[in-house]
């Protein structure tokens, strides 16, 4: 696939990293700790759902930024470099953004609705199993090639990375509708005009 002008120009995925690396400094300069987030900072800026019944709806966006600890932190940042440069090359820089914050925010509502209201959830991997979801079924679909591939590796990514506080609703959330949105735009998308070459022998008699 030809990578979109916009995406390669702005760089969404490094601006994305930045950003999210600069709240962590501002949380844990405001927490007074520099490897965990503290509870004050997760509280008020992660997603609390009892919270947000209460009206503190900005949670369902800040959370995406918001980390438990660097070595989370880390974690994420490393999934999304792989995966946001691998979106850079498939999607326009509306789409882009749209996947990433529309996914990140889907995982967040399944959260809202499925999770303990008093727990805190943080962290941007919602999002990236969305752009991750995109990703693998819009390349599968876009070249005639069967979905069932993506979802086969969507599965195995949501697999190995189960572990304890594990926000599974954030992941599973995210990465359907990241399956779905890059579904969508594979199936709308005019496909790309491919050559097929022809060969012709001549015989030495």
């Amino acid at each position: 696939m030809n990578a979109m002008p916009d995406c390669q120009k702005y760089k969404p995925t490094y601006i994305l990293i930045a950003v999210t690396i600069a709240f962590y400094v501002y949380t844990s300069v405001a927490g007074g700790d520099f490897f965990n987030t503290s509870e004050e900072m997760l509280i008020t800026y992660g997603q609390v759902n009892v919270l947000i019944t209460m009206g503190n709806y900005y949670q369902l966006m800040t959370s995406m930024f918001v980390h438990v600890s660097i070595i989370h932190l880390a974690g994420n940042m490393l999934f999304l470099l792989i995966f946001g440069l691998r979106a850079e090359e498939m999607f326009s820089l509306p789409e882009y953004l749209s996947i990433y914050f529309l996914t990140g925010l889907a995982g967040n509502l399944l959260t809202l609705w499925l999770m303990d209201p008093f727990t805190p959830s943080a962290g941007a991997s919602g999002a990236i199993f969305g752009m991750f979801g995109a990703c693998v079924i819009y390349d599968r679909r876009s070249i005639g090639q069967s979905i069932v591939g993506a979802l086969v590796y969507a599965f195995f990514l949501f697999i190995i990375t189960a572990g304890p506080n594990v926000n599974y609703f954030a992941h599973l959330g995210g990465l359907g509708a990241g399956l779905l949105i890059g579904y969508v735009l594979a199936a709308t998308r005019k496909p790309e005009v491919r050559y097929k070459v022809r060969y012709s022998y001549r015989m030495p008699f």
